[in-house]
């Protein structure tokens, strides 16, 4: 590991190791032993966590993620991604929140929201 990498650096870096398919390498690297997430549909442990990101990425060899900023305050980095499961998915906007202790990742947030075909708002999403 870069152990010249800032938090902001780890938690993008971990979200695009999960994206292309690297589940264990982004644990391995980035996430701390006392590691929960409040994801609402799967318990709050890591390896609850990390079985559905390894599904979802068997599932979808082609995902694609575009992170359009990245937010750091303390211990706390914020980012904002927009996600696609393949090239041809309109995909959502995605937040994820991390909270890092000793440069390892030990709690983490996501909220997102699917992409409109068509919507009134003339800025879009990002």
């Amino acid at each position: 590991m870069n152990d010249s990498l800032t938090i902001k650096e780890r938690a993008v870096s971990f979200l695009e190791l999960v994206a292309s398919g690297n589940v264990r390498e982004a644990y391995e690297r980035h996430v701390g032993p006392d590691f929960r997430h409040h994801n609402p549909y799967f318990p709050g442990d890591a390896d609850s966590l990390k079985s559905a990101m390894e599904e979802n990425a068997a599932g979808n060899p082609d995902k694609i993620l575009e992170v359009k900023r990245a937010i750091q305050e303390g211990d706390t980095v914020a980012v904002h991604s927009h996600v696609r499961q393949n090239p041809e998915d309109l995909g959502g906007a995605v937040v994820h929140i991390f909270r890092f202790e000793d440069d390892r990742i030990v709690e983490l947030w996501d909220v997102g929201q699917a992409i409109p075909e068509d919507s009134p708002n003339e800025n879009g999403v990002f």
